[in-house]
């Protein structure tokens, strides 16, 4: 027999793709499950940084934003969530107020009026 590399490659890469899928479809359930299982919480807490990640995908020539937000607790701890777009914008570094969330799943911000 002789070996060819392209034909492994080409009968690997499949397998490669669909173990990658595979692992990152069970991630996402795992975090779904465990946000499920979460209390829902609502607690005072402070805006203390936002950032967004753009994504580009040139093959089909389309882009995306992921808006994030870290909230400071009383407490001193943080915790960075991912924001829906219709958030981020009504979110300002520095407001106060309460922060609704379910373990790493973001519910709402309702800011205090005074500031």
């Amino acid at each position: 027999m002789f070996f060819d590399p392209f034909s492994l490659m080409f009968s690997i890469f499949p397998l490669i793709v669909m173990v990658l899928f595979v692992v990152i479809l069970v991630r996402g359930l795992r975090e779904w499950s465990r946000n499920n299982a979460a209390p829902r919480l609502s607690v005072p807490a402070t805006v203390v940084t936002k950032r967004r990640a753009h994504h580009h995908n040139a093959g089909t020539h389309t882009s995306s934003t992921t808006y994030y937000a870290t909230f400071q607790f009383e407490s001193g701890d943080r915790l960075e969530l991912r924001l829906p777009w219709r958030d981020a914008g009504m979110i300002a570094e520095g407001d106060r107020g309460t922060l609704h969330f379910q373990g790493t799943r973001y519910l709402g911000f309702d800011r205090d009026q005074t500031t």
